[in-house]
């Protein structure tokens, strides 16, 4: 077989995975959930105000990991009071159906809004990183796809792990020593990835 081939099985296993992890959750349900979400989560490119970064990507992202953040911003174990305010009505069930929608909606914009930082260098350092952040979608993966997601949500999300706004201790760890460059040039070589999609 044909390496081509051989990256197209190895494609279409992971993402009946995504599907087979979806339909254990109700998708149609997450979708009606998620309406509240569309506003700002469904505009490419979209700019939270205060401060400025670009609103994540959530197209294909990881159920798992998708769960796990709505139950932090619900449990105001990161910072942001939309999306603790959001959640806080979520209940497990609502959070999973969301999260298997988000899965499974991979067709929007694959558009991701870069920071000019050096790739090279940023492909350099993920090396450490792509143990975790493989982009797999596997059944039973938990850690999330950073691949195409906007450099400067990237950014932001690095520098909450080093000040602990976002608390997780091996993400405080390995973030703790890298530089404002090396934050740069990370999430710079992550949104130059194809990968996380905005949703429809």
């Amino acid at each position: 077989m044909n390496k081509k081939l051989i990256a197209m099985a190895i494609s279409m296993t992971a993402l009946s995975g995504v599907y087979n992890m979806a339909q254990a959750a109700d998708v149609a349900a997450g979708k009606i959930a998620f309406e509240t979400c569309r506003g700002c989560h469904s505009a490419p490119g979209y700019s939270n105000a205060y401060p400025a970064y670009y609103v994540p990507k959530l197209g294909g992202q990881v159920p798992a990991y998708t769960v796990a953040a709505l139950k932090a911003y619900k449990e105001s174990n990161r910072p942001h009071r939309t999306m603790m305010a959001n959640a806080y009505d979520f209940s497990d069930k609502t959070m999973e159906d969301v999260a298997a929608y988000l899965a499974t909606d991979t067709d929007g914009s694959k558009k991701a809004r870069g920071n000019h930082g050096d790739i090279a260098k940023g492909a350099a350092l993920a090396d450490s990183c792509l143990t975790c952040h493989n982009d797999s979608t596997d059944e039973g993966t938990v850690n999330p796809r950073l691949a195409g997601q906007h450099a400067n949500y990237l950014e932001k999300s690095m520098h909450e792990y080093q000040s602990g706004a976002r608390k997780n201790p091996l993400m405080q760890s390995v973030v703790s020593s890298l530089s404002d460059d090396d934050i740069n040039d990370l999430a710079e070589y992550f949104s130059s990835l194809e990968g996380l999609t905005s949703t429809q």
